[in-house]
Formats: structure tokens, C-alpha cells, sequence
């Protein structure tokens, strides 16, 4: 099949950027789209021209790292699919299909389809973490969990950190993928010693990054190619008022009266 791309294209952060059309003739129904956006760059290549720049990694769902929106839909908008999963049988012939970058001020566009998520990382780097001592790897059943509250905590561990929520939300904001983040540890014995300390550190990091505030547009459970639940944003919201009520450890052994 023949297809019209408009594909955003932008040299670096300063560039303005603009979209370019492109024709793509002998799509196959059954290439992946980064397939297809690989045998577009090999034609841009043979015609001396610079191929469009787009982050990958495993191609499997796994990575997170495919993020574009697809038609004004973060990875396309299809449920529970990545930008690496979608497959051209979803399009039809003569199609024109615009590809842009997450749009968000909290990620920056490096090139064309590539932006820096790096503000994710430092939220997951203030808090996403249990450094309680275990020694050597304990028997799986040496703490009972229920398994309601296992697979719950499993559930939101999903989160793959693409960002797509982020890219949704009218506002720009990070809730549901912090909501994750801290939820699946929070709920697990072995996050509970640091689960105050956590969700203020990660929260006040968030704060400090380009990002909006959460008004429940619910865009973004929509738009996660993982289902994260917005159940998350309630129970960080809840983690994160109980972490200041008195007398609750804030980490380190210290408390605040």
C-alpha cells in the first residue's frame, strides 16, 4: 500500500522544526511501524537525505523507548500497544499518518522524533528504590504477601516509563507514571520502611521539573500502552498526605513531631 507521511522534523532543542511530507510506496501490511519508518529512512538515504531520527530499543513492548505520537494519539492509540507493536494492517492504503514527538516542556526534542526523558529518570533516582539489607537472596514465602496485594504491587511494576501519559495529559502531567513507581513498592513489606520518605523526595522532584499538575482528565490510563490503573495517582496522593501527618518517619530513623 501507498501512504503519506508528515513527520516532524527538527535538527536539535534550539531548531524550531517543522513537518515534512514524504510518499511511501510498497508498505507491507504485516511490517511493525518502526519497520516501515526503517524502509523509509533507507529511501531518504539513497536520495542523500538525512534519515528520520527515532528512538528504539527492544521492539518488543519491553523498553519504553518508541514513544511518537501517531495521528494525535501517543503510540498510535491503540490499547495496550506500544509504538513498536503497531503494525501497518491498522492503516489503509492512501493513508496520511502524522508522526510527531511527545509534546510535553518536561521533554525537550533532541532530534526530529527523539526528546529527553531524562527528568523521568531523576524521579525514579529520588525515591524509586528499597535499600533495606536482605544479605542473601531470601526464600520467596520468608514474608507472606497476599496475593491480591502481590499482583496489585505486579500490576503497577508494569509501567515502562514511555512517558505516553505524560504526552496525553492536557497538562503535561507525570502522576500516573509516578503513581506506579511508587505504589509497587510502597505496597510490598519491603518498601513500607522507606514509602514516607519516598513519595515526598519523588514528589518534590517532579515539582522541580517542567511539569504540569494532575486535574483528572484521565487521558493518561487511556494512553498507557501497559493499563496502568489512574488507582495509582489516588494512592500516591493518599502516601503522600499521610507522609506529613505527626510523628511519621521521614527516613533515616528521624521523625518529625
Amino acid at each position: 500500500m501507498k501512504l503519506i507521511l508528515h513527520i516532524w522534523r527538527q535538527k536539535n532543542a534550539d531548531d524550531k522544526g517543522r513537518f515534512e511530507t514524504f510518499s511511501l510506496d510498497q508498505v507491507n501490511e504485516h511490517m511493525s511501524f518502526l519497520e516501515m519508518l526503517d524502509v523509509l529512512n533507507q529511501q531518504l538515504i539513497d536520495q542523500g537525505k538525512d534519515p528520520v531520527a527515532f528512538e528504539h530499543d527492544c521492539r518488543e513492548g519491553i523498553c519504553g523507548c518508541c514513544g511518537a505520537v501517531v495521528n494525535g494519539r501517543p503510540h498510535g492509540g491503540f490499547p495496550g500497544t506500544t509504538l513498536c507493536q503497531l503494525h501497518m494492517r491498522n492503516f489503509k492504503d492512501g493513508d496520511e499518518i502524522v508522526i510527531e514527538p511527545w509534546r510535553s516542556r518536561a521533554f525537550p526534542v533532541m532530534r526530529d522524533l527523539i526528546v529527553d526523558r531524562a527528568s523521568l529518570d531523576r524521579i525514579v533516582q529520588a525515591g524509586g528504590f528499597v535499600s533495606i539489607n536482605t544479605g542473601s537472596a531470601p526464600d520467596a514465602n520468608a514474608i507472606p504477601i497476599p496475593k491480591d496485594v502481590a499482583d496489585l504491587a505486579m500490576d503497577y511494576a508494569e509501567c515502562i516509563g514511555c512517558g505516553a501519559c505524560i504526552a496525553a495529559c492536557p497538562n503535561g502531567a507525570p502522576m500516573l507514571f509516578m503513581g506506579a513507581k511508587i505504589s509497587q513498592l510502597s505496597l510490598l513489606p519491603q518498601g513500607a520502611a522507606e514509602a514516607d520518605r519516598r513519595v515526598r523526595a519523588m514528589v518534590a522532584v517532579a515539582e522541580e521539573e517542567s511539569f504540569g499538575a494532575c486535574t483528572n482528565y484521565t487521558a493518561c490510563e487511556v494512553a498507557c500502552p501497559k493499563g496502568i490503573s489512574i488507582s495509582s495517582i489516588a494512592r500516591m496522593n493518599f502516601d503522600y498526605l499521610k507522609a506529613f501527618l505527626p510523628g511519621r518517619a521521614v527516613g533515616g530513623g528521624k521523625y518529625e513531631a
